[in-house]
């Protein structure tokens, strides 16, 4: 079995990047929407929506959230 190695985050050298996915407006699975640093001091991001790539977006616990109605 293949062993995944996860890169080391550029910005603070000491966590690593780990990629989230999530689901699109329609319920595909979009894979790797997202990197995320481990390190709890670091908070470096990178994500993709629509297209567009945002870096070091403010990270939120995603407790507070609402389910959207369907």
């Amino acid at each position: 079995m293949e062993e995944l190695v996860l890169p080391k985050c550029l910005k603070c050298n000491v966590g690593q990047l780990v990629p989230l996915s999530d689901y699109g407006g329609q319920g595909a699975a979009v894979h790797y929407k997202a990197w995320v640093c481990i390190n709890p001091g670091c908070g470096f991001n990178i994500k993709i929506r629509n297209g567009d790539i945002y870096l070091n977006e403010p990270i939120t616990p995603g407790g507070n959230n609402v389910p959207r109605a369907r």
